[in-house]
């Protein structure tokens, strides 16, 4: 059975055509804000190749710690440089956040992207004391989860981890390798269980996990199945869908920026 609809997100949003651009053309009037302050560093490289690139926005005071954000994509498209404005929510509230690239399907793997967004976060963590927060959309949603796996990141790296915020992530990769994208992405029966963080065992930080209420039922089948596996809080935000359900971390007072940045699970 071919599952491409229950996973195309653009096909049953209004306008979507238009979203990449509008990312686009906010992340770089942030960028270019906050160059102007002195409060970006962009383009350090965590690896050797041409995409392992990531970008800090720092704080206009002291630093209360790391956010890390994990762009989508499904793996096979995008990079850092669409995202910026993101980082205003947590960056307005005292923390550094990092923005890495990092390579693409088909010329990698998902499991080889999964280990370059381990260096990256290690990278940034070298950069940026104090507690760490996970932040990941769709497929960067995958790639935060599987950062809790055991031995996935060093000790005092993993350790500093308090939050995974994990927006409409996809968690269960068996059913993409009935879509069309597989023919790029090569997910193998081995890789979906190995790469799928429902057959991961519930981590120690705290998990939230952000999915719109106006998403595809797969999306928000993939969100349920997570807080079944990990006990995982779960929030259905309304009338917001796959594009426009990030929005709220660019704003610093955002319920969505208050969860990120708070360590312990909500009662």
């Amino acid at each position: 059975m071919n599952l491409d609809d229950a996973y195309a997100n653009g096909a049953h949003i209004p306008g979507a055509e238009t979203y990449p651009q509008r990312w686009a053309t906010a992340a770089e009037a942030y960028r270019k804000r906050l160059s102007v302050a002195g409060r970006a560093r962009l383009g350090l490289m965590y690896g050797p190749g041409t995409r392992h690139v990531m970008d800090l926005f720092l704080p206009d005071g002291g630093m209360r710690g790391l956010v890390v954000f994990l762009h989508g994509g499904y793996w096979l498209r995008f990079d850092r440089e669409s995202w910026s404005h993101l980082a205003e929510g947590a960056r307005a509230q005292g923390w550094a956040v990092a923005m890495p690239s990092y390579d693409l399907c088909p010329e990698v793997r998902i499991s080889d992207i999964t280990r370059q967004v381990a260096k990256a976060i290690s990278a940034a963590a070298a950069e940026v004391p104090g507690p760490i927060r996970l932040a990941g959309h769709s497929a960067g949603g995958h790639l935060a989860a599987r950062m809790a796996a055991k031995d996935m990141l060093p000790s005092e790296v993993s350790e500093r981890i308090e939050t995974l915020m994990l927006i409409s992530p996809l968690v269960d990769l068996e059913p993409l390798m009935r879509t069309s994208m597989n023919a790029d992405l090569r997910i193998d029966a081995a890789e979906a269980r190995r790469e799928s963080p429902i057959n991961m065992p519930a981590p120690k930080p705290s998990v939230c996990v952000w999915v719109g209420g106006d998403e595809r039922p797969a999306f928000l089948e993939q969100a349920s199945k997570l807080e079944a596996a990990w006990s995982a809080q779960l929030v259905v935000d309304p009338h917001k869908h796959h594009f426009d359900v990030i929005e709220g971390l660019a704003d610093p007072q955002s319920p969505m920026v208050a969860r990120l940045l708070s360590r312990q699970r909500p009662v």
